[in-house]
């Protein structure tokens, strides 16, 4: 499981792109070094599961996508 922390909310988030797909991208490369090729991660966060996907080539992750579902959570109005 991930958890966030983000700058600027100043609390725990229920997940966050960039740090899930880090994190994905750090233990496809500890798995890489364990001689284990994947092309794929599952990430588990409090708002839900996720995959990261990314093509594997000699030097490089390209072609990098964060895969979930999209949920409303909050609906606000501002009075001006």
């Amino acid at each position: 499981m991930v958890r966030t922390y983000e700058r600027g909310v100043e609390d725990e988030t229920l997940s966050c792109g960039t740090g899930v797909t880090a994190a994905a991208l750090v233990s496809a490369d500890l798995f890489n070094k364990q001689k284990k090729q994947i092309e794929s991660v599952n990430i588990k966060t409090l708002g839900g599961s996720l995959t990261v996907t990314f093509n594997r080539s000699e030097n490089a992750l390209t072609e990098i996508r964060l895969v979930g579902p999209a949920t409303f959570v909050y609906e606000g109005n501002i009075k001006l």
